[in-house]
């Protein structure tokens, strides 16, 4: 079985202290980015190629620096948010494995815009960082996310329109990631180092940026979702074997009769 939707759960390391906090990037604004010491070999223009690198590579490697945000809070569902007819959405619900349409610009450009921001708003509703549109029951390729969390710093959102990785660094980070679809669960899942990406704005401006450490993450993270893939898919075999019993309680909690596993 296999699961869907957005989290982050951190480790915080000092040499006097261990602190294992959970948060989600549709959750979270906490994080903790470990460093590989591995080569930063590269991949370009091959999202095939980089799909593959990241569902086989679950090596831990050998981590030589921490960055650390406070600690976290416990996960807050907030339902249908105020201003929005959108709330997140729960594995096993069918539109986190359904296929994710393109956008069509400028025909979708107003309804993508007012999407953009009603997402924000679930996203800040939720403590979080990243929201991908399936997420919220939309099918749609499009995505937000604000790194540092806080709605006041709204020079810092993005919202991104058919975004695609171009280039990625074979170097990997490893984070301890979890997720509002998959509450109260959580596993180490290793990303690319650093990522070339290519977007649109709503507006239909061309976007092309580099994006490491912390936002790097939040962004692979987000692009899963785009693809039906979760951070669960991305968990060793041991680890997805701790997480199994808690899948099944939320297959079970699933008041549907169409869910996706």
């Amino acid at each position: 079985m296999s699961v869907i939707s957005t989290a982050f759960a951190l480790f915080v390391n000092n040499p006097h202290q261990r602190r294992h906090t959970t948060r989600s990037i549709t959750t979270t604004i906490q994080k903790t980015l470990y460093h590989s010491s591995s080569s930063s070999n590269t991949n370009t223009n091959n999202n095939n190629n980089y799909d593959e690198q990241q569902r086989n590579n679950y090596d831990t490697g050998t981590f030589t620096s921490l960055f650390s945000s406070p600690p976290s809070k416990e996960e807050i569902d907030p339902g249908v948010v105020e201003g929005t007819d959108l709330r997140i959405v729960k594995y096993p619900h069918p539109c986190l494995r359904a296929k994710n349409d393109e956008v069509i610009l400028p025909d979708e450009q107003e309804h993508i815009s007012k999407l953009g921001k009603e997402m924000l708003k679930v996203m800040y509703a939720a403590e979080g960082v990243g929201l991908a549109a399936p997420q919220v029951g939309v099918n749609k390729r499009l995505m937000v996310y604000n790194p540092t969390g806080d709605s006041k710093k709204w020079l810092e959102e993005k919202i991104l329109v058919n975004p695609k990785i171009v280039e990625f660094s074979e170097a990997k980070d490893e984070e301890m990631e979890g997720c509002l679809s998959f509450p109260q669960m959580n596993g180490e899942v290793n990303r690319s180092k650093w990522i070339k990406v290519e977007a649109m704005t709503p507006r239909g401006k061309k976007v092309k940026k580099k994006f490491k450490g912390w936002e790097a993450v939040i962004f692979q993270h987000e692009y899963d979702h785009l693809d039906g893939v979760v951070y669960i898919d991305r968990l060793a075999d041991e680890t997805r074997e701790k997480v199994q019993p808690r899948l099944n309680e939320l297959i079970e909690e699933y008041d549907g009769d169409d869910g996706a596993l």
